[in-house]
């Protein structure tokens, strides 16, 4: 009953959505504030619908009903608790319900910011966030129903995929739709703004903490994956340009470009109509991520769907929203007033390089990625494009927007003085080559970008530690009082530079892959096998069984100069039920640094094959992510994030442009 009941609530919330589309609309329109007033109470009523639905397929798995299909197909009575919950979005019916969810949860925030949003900019916001939930709920009720019935049920179900059935896997797609579906909300705002044809500071004040929010929940989401990928695979590498990976890398390259982009909007009032490009841009990107992994068009570890109808469906949603969006840009844009003006050299026109290279770089991931499928469907020709073309194209634009970035926020606003930028930034820059000089002295394996980068990234760390450090420092001035003016500086001043820092930490962690060391061999019982400075010895390997797979799992013991340091188990598992095999590697951490292990076949003369690999400084590629989510996080709480717009702003005139 629960279960008709959710499927009830969707089909509920889809009527729902419908008014809450039409009616602000028309209430905006007309000027009528009843009508206005009725997008809130909906949005609110859709969150409570969708949310139920939500509820009632996660207790079909918690339960173990088989009388649901997508139970069936995604779980079994074995599974552990964490992974028959995580088992709802780890499908791609499931996975779509969240999303709509997320999609109705920040539907749901911005109904209840009353205080914060102008009434009529409210409104349009929610009305285009109801069209999306519409079209989603469409394309789930029609072709993706999570609540299906199987008749008759089954004794069992068919398990969920053996690579899913991990903690990582249960926390990076929430991180990831949360990124994606936040920028959802920019999309909306610029559309409500175009509808209205109002964009100014106080519009660019009330999107960027929604943007911020989508960009660190993505940062996070696809740090996890990559993560994920690192330790789940068993091929010991954090980044393959995957096209599903690079389907999340592009919105969150746009989305980069739009958070630094309301900065200067909010600041200067300028780049208006680049900015409203960007947020429909970012979502677009967004959808076509979810295009890419639900159409069946790409084939990869990372997709849930092949089925074409679905693919033809979602590629309907891109058109009309994708085509709509920007034919409204194509039709309000040139209609925008400009704002203020500012000087080439300021911090404004290093954010706006800033842009360049982000989009410049964003577009070169684009063309890599839908270039080989645009081939295929007007030729027939497969061919692929990996990392030799991203290294020749994307890399060459990153490494100098990276290094004019702590220029960039040692600038004055309006009009800066870039000598005196470099005067400030000396003893970052100085110390980053010492550091450069001394890697390359000590280092003689590795290509030589590789002390470079470690350089670049020390650049970007202490770069943003001068930011805090300028601001607060006057020569000959009391300690004390310098460290009150450092933690009297606003939060998004310390957020932006923590943020920049992770940035630094990441590029270290990168450049540092140069000196991964890689060993392949053969082992017995007692033997040994070296990687780097290290030795794995091979301690035994014994068959385990656990509730729902079986495996043989490899204890070794870890040297250093004969010194033991501790022992790492490596596994080769078999998910009974599906009959699907595994390989679970053994990691130790080391400081910053790891020893990889990956169990190999065993050989007909009874030796064990092993992978093995030293990977140093590896966990900064993904601490530098963490850090630079944790940057964004804290300028969200500064002061000007959450206190509303001024009142005077938000009573917008009825129709701000002339009539046509």
């Amino acid at each position: 009953m629960l279960v008709e009941a959710g499927h009830f609530a969707l089909a509920l919330a889809l009527g729902l959505s419908l008014i809450q589309f039409i009616v602000p609309l028309w209430g905006t329109r007309a000027n009528d504030p009843v009508l206005m007033s009725v997008a809130p109470t909906t949005a609110l009523a859709v969150l409570a619908c969708i949310a139920f639905a939500f509820v009632a397929l996660t207790v079909a798995y918690v339960t173990s009903d088989f009388s649901v299909l997508n139970v069936v197909e995604n779980s079994h009575s074995t599974k552990p608790l964490i992974y028959k919950i995580s088992g709802v979005w780890g499908n791609h019916e499931g996975s779509m319900l969240l999303w709509v969810l997320i999609l109705s949860f920040f539907g749901g925030i911005v109904a209840i910011a009353r205080d914060s949003i102008p009434a009529r900019l409210q409104a349009n916001t929610l009305a285009i966030q109801a069209a999306i939930t519409l079209a989603f709920l469409a394309f789930i009720l029609t072709t993706s129903n999570p609540f299906d019935r199987v008749v008759p049920a089954p004794a069992d179900g068919q398990d969920l995929n053996p690579l899913l059935q991990d903690l990582g896997l249960a926390i990076h797609p929430p991180l990831l739709y949360v990124g994606y579906v936040g920028f959802s909300i920019s999309f909306a705002f610029a559309c409500a703004a175009l509808i209205d044809g109002r964009i100014d500071a106080v519009w660019a004040r009330i999107v960027r903490p929604w943007t911020l929010t989508a960009w660190a929940f993505l940062t996070l989401g696809i740090a996890m994956g990559s993560y994920w990928a690192y330790y789940e695979l068993g091929w010991g590498g954090w980044w393959f340009w995957d096209p599903v990976e690079n389907a999340s890398l592009m919105p969150w390259l746009a989305g980069t470009a739009l958070v630094h982009s309301t900065v200067v909007m909010e600041k200067r009032d300028s780049l208006k109509v680049w900015t409203i490009l960007l947020a429909i841009l970012t979502f677009s990107l967004s959808l076509l991520g979810t295009f890419l992994v639900r159409s069946g068009v790409l084939t990869s570890v990372h997709s849930f769907a092949v089925d074409p109808e679905r693919g033809t469906f979602i590629l309907g949603i891109l058109v009309v929203f994708i085509g709509g969006s920007l034919a409204l840009f194509a039709w309000r844009a040139p209609r925008l007033q400009q704002g203020g003006v500012f000087a080439p050299i300021s911090r404004e026109g290093a954010l706006v390089l800033n842009n360049l290279f982000l989009a410049t770089a964003c577009a070169t991931v684009f063309i890599g990625t839908l270039y080989p499928l645009a081939l295929e469907v007007m030729t027939g020709e497969k061919i692929s494009v990996g990392e030799p073309f991203f290294n020749l194209t994307f890399v060459p634009l990153i490494v100098p927007l990276l290094l004019l970035l702590p220029f960039g926020q040692t600038l004055a606003w309006k009009r800066g003085n870039l000598l005196g930028a470099a005067q400030r930034l000396y003893a970052a820059l100085g110390l980053s080559l010492l550091l450069t000089i001394v890697v390359f002295a000590f280092t003689h394996d590795g290509p030589v970008a590789a002390p470079l980068g470690i350089g670049l990234g020390t650049f970007l760390i202490l770069g943003s530690l001068n930011e805090i450090v300028t601001r607060s420092w006057t020569k000959g001035g009391d300690w004390a009082v310098m460290r009150r003016k450092a933690f009297g500086l606003p939060r998004s001043a310390w957020g932006s530079a923590i943020a920049h820092a992770g940035v630094g930490l990441t590029v270290i962690g990168i450049a540092a892959t140069a000196w991964d060391v890689e060993t392949l061999g053969t082992l017995r019982s007692g033997e040994r096998l070296g990687v780097g400075p290290y030795e794995a010895r091979l301690e035994r390997i014994v068959p385990r069984r656990e509730a729902n797979f079986r495996e043989d799992v490899a204890t070794l013991t870890i040297l250093r100069g004969g010194q033991e340091l501790g022992t790492v188990d490596t596994m080769k598992r078999l998910y009974v039920t599906r009959g699907m095999p595994t390989t679970e590697a053994g990691i130790m951490t080391r400081g910053l640094s790891q020893i990889y292990v990956s169990l190999g076949e065993i050989q007909p003369d009874g030796s064990l094959g092993m992978r093995l690999y030293y990977k140093p400084l590896v966990l900064l590629i993904w601490l530098g992510a963490v850090v630079m989510a944790a940057g964004g996080a804290l300028s969200l709480t500064d002061r000007r994030m959450r206190i509303a717009a001024p009142a005077k702003s938000r009573r917008l005139p009825a129709n701000p442009l002339p009539a046509e």
